[in-house]
């Protein structure tokens, strides 16, 4: 299931994303927060950062 399509976040990406606002930083830490498998979250992640909705640092994920 892609978290993104056409540039907008499906469910869980919106998902995901709320959870980083709210300080989620790693992978673990977003599905704790939000209940989707751990290989969901990286795969969304990855999906939300190429299309510029998250970016990643070394301290993990946040918002541009």
């Amino acid at each position: 299931m892609a978290c993104v399509t056409d540039g907008q976040p499906s469910e869980s990406g919106r998902s995901m994303i709320e959870a980083v606002a709210a300080g989620a930083r790693t992978a673990e830490d977003v599905a704790r927060q939000t209940g989707l498998p751990l290989f969901r979250v990286r795969g969304g992640l990855r999906d939300l950062v190429a299309s510029g909705l998250l970016v990643e640092t070394a301290d993990g994920y946040h918002r541009p």
